[in-house]
């Protein structure tokens, strides 16, 4: 099928209720981007569907698609790929409420109609607002929320007493009420009513390691259901996900009259994206030059570490006055909720982050998006960009390089087809360097947070996609040192046998440096008496721990665990081998006799049985089935 292009709501083949409409006016979107002329009949119509879409418009970048489905009602699939602000939420959105609207008997308080699963909890809280504009017009359907950062028992007495007709969620929340029947919540029956469920970032849930999760909470709910998988990136894993419930797919292309599909660039048109070449120790100052240069504006800054984010959070805090500077990242617990919710009332502001706001989080008006660390694969350089330039506006992005990774330009035009325009770095910066060293002498807070800072770097520089262009042997690492205000060098097994003549460290014992929090000051005294105790006792040596890699310390770390539990099983029996062996072949008969190989006549005779038929028994059983 080709020709379907973007147009009225009301051109829609199959009519949305006055409630769908009245709540797109309130919203301002008059007319449906190309994903949505597309995906919403395909979706409620359960069409068989593989679709590629592309589109110059100016309001959006080019993507590709494809909507998969099974007909009669049964599994749906619709694997998606798209470049941000294509007004995905709304493409899966409309379609849940016409088809629960739809339903022959209506869903009761406790009845689950849909469930939409996303990897992170602002990508749920920003799909549970979009779906609260348009439930406010059905009160006949609950939603509910369901997201780490808060006491689960929060949410199960929620649900209890207000139900949940359409859930959004993350898999680790979700997974964790399935099994919370003990404290008076069956969700597993609650999902039999189940009519869609909708995968948000596929490729993303899978990359962040929730497949086990995934794969818990779908052997809860009813094989009968239509199934919307939505994927930036259509990666191995995600394409397996889709074969596993695919039939005949037909192929339906979207797009622009006379535009070539080869000529699609996968950032948003009215993107302008810059990069500025400079060393390790300018990159600070060039971005703080330049936040002070644009203080009025809304900036994201993208940091590679959750540990980077923590220092130089804090860095630009003391360093950038009357502007709003927030710091969020994965391992926030309980903050990252408020924080989320707080930058996007901002008109301005600095939010400093990790790529926990990469994907799919749609903030208002954000003019700048700043990388100072490239991400860690050339996919995600897009989905920072496309937080800027959505649906219609304009926006930049800007990439901090080192000279060594210049190539990274290229790499990108040619791997993104994202184009890139250089920004000379400024040459009246002020050096800010001093005083990042002055906080780290006041308080061992950001001494401690600027060592960490600089391993995780060092940590994330090592794994890099691009290892070609981003070598950690390549690395200036007095330049970096000098570039995160440090001390002194860490100690490191990556530094080791290096000397380093340009960087230069504080003649100050860094011991004696102590916390302005008197709190935890108190509780550093007390363990540093308990060294120099143990050290008395150890004739004044210092127990001494060897640092290792951190690319070796898990598989070290799951290599012991196995040695470990093999050294237990052997050492906790006292069953002679001789002994063993005939247990061992105890218990395969007794496989054979469930899987009904053999009688249970059969298995009584060879079980008593001379020991030297069964073993040659045994054998040959075992040659037999392998």
């Amino acid at each position: 099928m080709e020709a379907v292009t973007e147009g009225s709501w009301e051109s829609l083949p199959v009519a949305l209720s006055p409630g769908v409409l009245q709540a797109l006016r309130e919203l301002g979107f008059a007319r449906m981007t190309p994903v949505q002329s597309v995906t919403i009949p395909l979706f409620m119509n359960n069409k068989d569907v593989a679709a590629e879409a592309v589109s110059a418009f100016s309001w959006w970048s080019s993507w590709l698609f494809q909507v998969l489905s099974r007909a009669g009602g049964g599994l749906t699939l619709f694997p998606f790929s798209q470049v941000t602000g294509s007004g995905k939420t709304l493409a899966f959105v409309i379609p849940i409420l016409e088809i629960l609207l739809r339903r022959e008997e209506k869903l009761k308080k406790m009845q689950v109609g849909a469930i939409i699963i996303t990897p992170t909890r602002e990508l749920a809280i920003q799909i549970d607002e979009v779906l609260s504009h348009f439930t406010k017009h059905f009160p006949r359907f609950s939603q509910i929320l369901l997201i780490g950062g808060r006491n689960p028992m929060e949410d199960v007495e929620k649900f209890k007493e207000h139900g949940g007709n359409i859930v959004v969620a993350t898999p680790g929340r979700l997974e964790d009420l399935f099994r919370r029947k003990a404290d008076g919540l069956d969700l597993a029956s609650c999902v039999k009513s189940l009519d869609v469920l909708v995968l948000d970032e596929a490729d993303r849930l899978l990359d962040m390691g929730f497949e086990a999760s995934l794969n818990a909470i779908l052997d809860f709910l009813p094989k009968q259901r239509r199934t919307g998988l939505f994927s930036a990136t259509q990666t191995q894993e995600v394409e397996n996900l889709v074969r596993a419930g695919l039939r005949n797919p037909v192929r339906i292309s979207v797009k622009e009259k006379g535009m070539a599909a080869s000529n699609t660039q996968k950032t948003p048109t009215r993107l302008e994206n810059y990069y500025m070449i400079c060393k390790a120790d300018e990159k600070f100052n060039q971005l703080v030059h330049f936040l002070r240069q644009h203080k009025q504006e809304k900036h994201l800054v993208f940091f590679s570490t959750c540990a980077c984010v923590e220092y130089y959070g804090k860095a630009l805090e003391a360093l950038i006055k009357q502007v709003k500077i927030m710091s969020i990242h994965g391992k926030m617990k309980h903050k990252r909720n408020k924080i989320f919710t707080e930058f996007r009332k901002l008109p301005g502001g600095i939010l400093v982050c990790t790529d926990v706001m990469a994907r799919g989080i749609d903030i208002p008006e954000v003019h700048w998006v700043l990388q100072y660390d490239p991400p860690s694969s050339a996919s995600a350089f897009v989905h920072r960009c496309g937080r800027t330039a959505r649906i219609g506006n304009v926006g930049s992005a800007l990439v901090f390089l080192l000279p060594m990774e210049e190539s990274y330009i290229n790499f990108l035009s040619i791997n993104q087809k994202c184009p890139m325009q250089e920004m000379k770095p400024q040459t009246d910066v002020s050096d800010l360097l001093p005083k990042l060293q002055s906080m780290a002498l006041a308080d061992r807070a950001v001494f401690e947070k600027g060592m960490k800072a600089f391993v995780s770097y060092v940590q994330a520089y090592a794994k890099h996609e691009c290892n070609l262009i981003f070598r950690i042997k390549d690395l200036d690492f007095a330049s970096l040192a000098k570039g995160f205000a440090l001390l002194k060098m860490p100690k490191m097994p990556e530094l080791r046998g290096k000397c380093f003549p340009d960087f230069t460290p504080v003649t100050v014992n860094t011991d004696s440096i102590s916390f302005k929090d008197k709190n935890r000051e108190k509780q550093r005294q007390k363990q540093l008496e308990q060294q120099r105790k143990e050290r008395e006792e150890n004739g004044g040596k210092k127990k001494f721990i060897k640092n290792k890699a951190w690319s070796k310390q898990k598989a070290k770390r799951e290599k012991k665990k196995k040695v470990t539990a093999k050294r237990k099983r052997e050492e906790g029996s006292d069953i002679e081998d001789e002994d063993m062996e005939e247990l061992l072949n105890d218990t395969r008969l007794l496989k054979r006799l469930k899987k009904g190989k053999i009688s249970e006549e059969e298995f009584e005779k060879r079980l008593t049985g001379s020991q030297s038929r069964l073993k040659a028994e045994t054998v040959a059983d075992l040659e037999s089935e392998g």
